[in-house]
């Protein structure tokens, strides 16, 4: 592939859509109005956020009066598990989620059992998706708040939301989910689920980094939060701080952009996906893909490839962009928690590549791809006494 760059890692970030940009671009540059201000300027900035929370609550099936703009999904999510938490201790201090989360969710928590919550982290099965009976199971009489990812971050796995929600909400127990992988790839809506609070980050959807957004289901009672910025009282209290409008007009506009285009581009991409799945089995196996093969994002492939280091292929080939795990744990040399609560071994974990198609992402770049993964992993094996040793005892 030579010193050709192709980028197949969207569930690490996406490239701001050209459309994105162009909506950003009037008030960096055209109206710097601060939407708190009394004034024609502050006026057309809170009519631009108040736009965008429309786009968003839209795609999600939420309310727009119910949609929190956050600096990050990390503050989205913790503004709903602390601020949650927060508000209902007096019923309750005891929390549910899973092994398989993303670590903004694990670690948030982490700091709440450190203050006296207890966090009771239930399995996921083999194929990356979580039991609902492993959740009531392990809902108490004072368990007040849930949190459930959506779409797994490495191996793309969707998780039943629905059955969940009707599981904690018989106990009367708050479902929050990580759904920013899961937002604008597939069809996520707050009132069909029941799942009380959601969030999502533009990067992972076309949108700016920076901007982040925390929406709460329109209910009675509403569910109420404890703020964790508190200054000058934006956003009905719950988040302080001066609105970022053009990140704001931007994920507003991402959001609006995945509505028109998000059934035909997931056909797409499931179609190269499977393309890209099927010529690894074909021609290089043992290979295993990890996660279920069906009810998983489709533009996500989390494949192993026995007997290989996957920080090996990455090596011989600077001008691909892929993951040998979640980007945000990159820097651990460890495997990943995910492919740990798959069960895997450290072998298999270090011999794993994660593909994430996205809208730029053509047939020939994933031919291309193929090509050079499979060439790469066959010389790897030719020169590893460890495949060679498997092949004789297999022959």
């Amino acid at each position: 592939m030579g010193t050709r760059r192709i980028y197949m890692d969207h569930h690490a970030t996406t490239p701001c859509a050209p459309r994105v940009v162009e909506a950003m671009m009037p008030w960096f540059t055209q109206n710097p109005g601060n939407p708190s201000s009394p004034h024609a300027f502050g006026w057309e900035a809170k009519e631009a956020c108040e736009r965008a929370a429309v786009q968003v609550a839209t795609l999600v099936g939420g309310d727009a009066d119910h949609v929190v703009f956050t600096g990050s999904a990390t503050e989205s999510i913790h503004l709903a598990l602390v601020g949650a938490a927060e508000r209902l201790e007096g019923r309750g201090r005891h929390v549910v989620t899973s092994t398989f989360e993303h670590p903004a969710v694990l670690e948030t928590l982490a700091r709440l059992e450190s203050r006296g919550f207890e966090v009771t982290r239930v399995p996921v099965g083999p194929m990356g998706v979580i039991d609902p009976a492993e959740v009531e199971r392990a809902i108490r009489r004072d368990t007040v708040l849930c949190s459930i990812m959506w779409a797994n971050n490495e191996v793309g796995t969707l998780q039943p939301m629905r059955e969940i929600a009707d599981l904690c909400h018989r106990s009367e127990v708050v479902l929050h989910s990580d759904a920013c992988q899961a937002v604008g790839r597939v069809p996520v809506d707050l009132q069909k689920t029941g799942v009380d609070l959601l969030t999502l980050s533009g990067h992972k959807m076309y949108g700016p980094k920076g901007i982040g957004a925390l929406v709460i289901r329109r209910q009675r009672p509403r569910v109420r939060l404890q703020p964790q910025l508190v200054g000058g009282g934006q956003q009905h209290g719950l988040r302080s701080g001066t609105l970022p409008v053009p990140l704001i007009a931007g994920l507003g506009e991402a959001c609006a952009l995945a509505a028109d285009e998000m059934e035909t581009e997931a056909r797409r991409l499931e179609a190269l996906r499977n393309r890209l799945r099927d010529r690894f089995e074909a021609e290089v196996p043992p290979v295993v893909v990890n996660g279920d093969r069906d009810r998983r994002l489709p533009g996500n492939l989390n494949m192993s490839f026995i007997g290989v280091e996957a920080e090996t292929i990455l090596l011989r080939s600077p001008g691909l962009g892929l993951s040998v795990g979640s980007a945000c744990s990159a820097s651990h040399s460890e495997p990943s928690h995910v492919l740990r609560a798959l069960g895997m071994t450290d072998e298999q974990a270090h011999a794993t590549l994660r593909f994430g198609l996205g809208r730029s992402t053509t047939e020939e770049e994933v031919d291309a791809v193929a090509a050079t993964v499979i060439g790469i992993v066959r010389d790897l094996r030719e020169t590893s006494p460890t495949h060679r040793a498997v092949r004789t005892s297999d022959a």
